[in-house]
């Protein structure tokens, strides 16, 4: 999402550092502005991310716990989106719901593929 590449407010995440962590609660989603992350369940890795990529998403928009942890792989520089930013992107820029549905389109089938 290159929105986000000269955000001001990105945080910068040392390699190793938990960003945020499954089953505990959460109300926003990030954006990887710089590095990598990885996407934790248990002791399974469930992916990686990059630079534009997004996670968090679900806690935001459903407000339920986190699903998984996010690890900074690699030195990072991550957005933080709130649901009042949320909701001002959306009907701001349809682009960014549109990325974002395909982007959750996408994993799913990923999902339901490996699960065959």
């Amino acid at each position: 999402m290159n929105l986000f590449r000269n955000t001001p407010d990105a945080q910068v995440v040392v390699a190793g550092a938990e960003i945020c962590r499954q089953d505990e609660p959460g109300d926003t989603m990030f954006v990887i502005v710089e590095g990598t992350v990885e996407i934790v369940r248990g002791d399974r890795i469930l992916g990686t991310l990059g630079a534009g990529e997004f996670f968090g998403e679900m806690s935001l928009i459903e407000k339920a716990p986190r699903a998984a942890t996010a690890r900074a792989k690699t030195e990072c520089r991550i957005a933080t989106v709130d649901e009042k930013r949320f909701v001002f992107l959306v009907q701001q820029t349809p682009y960014f719901a549109l990325e974002m549905m395909r982007t959750i389109s996408s994993r799913l089938r990923e999902r339901l593929v490996e699960t065959r």
